[in-house]
């Protein structure tokens, strides 16, 4: 079993990811002007993080508002 797992749904169907503790997963859904970057990793204490970006979207993808880098256990 994989330690992360993603799944994205667009015109051409379901599409699925799995990331390990060494490589985490991440991935940028956006539009145009506005887009959500999530990255899901382990932390130096082991436990599981998410930390999730506003960007720029396609536009300008680099991130421009940080919203937070979530824990488990919260």
């Amino acid at each position: 079993m994989s330690r992360f797992y993603a799944s994205i749904k667009g015109n051409r169907g379901i599409a699925t990811r799995q990331g390990s503790k060494g490589s985490g997963i991440e991935g940028h859904i956006r539009g145009w002007d506005i887009g959500a970057r999530v990255i899901c990793y382990v932390d130096d204490n082991g436990n599981d993080a998410i930390r999730i970006t506003l960007t720029g979207g396609s536009n300008r993808p680099s991130s421009i508002k940080d919203l937070g880098t979530f824990r488990n256990p919260l």
